[in-house]
């Protein structure tokens, strides 16, 4: 995944930090309620995470955490 990919990251990022009892569908609409996106739009992208190995059975891959941790630091600076 390159830098140009934040909502992708964003996505990663929002899946790492969400509690326990917090499904993908809260995490897609907390998403949408900030105005990032249509939910046609974030269902897609997640499908793509999917698709990708960031994500499997709603949560992250060892891949997705990498990932995530990167968008975290990338997000610090």
């Amino acid at each position: 995944m390159n830098e140009e990919n934040v909502v992708e990251r964003v996505c990663l990022l929002a899946m790492m930090k969400k509690e326990p009892e917090e499904t993908l569908w809260e995490i897609q609409k907390m998403l949408v309620d900030t105005g990032m996106f249509e939910i046609k739009e974030c269902k897609q992208v997640f499908k793509m995470l999917e698709h990708e190995q960031y994500i499997f059975n709603d949560s992250l891959t060892m891949k997705g955490i990498l990932e995530a941790k990167e968008a975290e630091k990338m997000f610090k600076q």
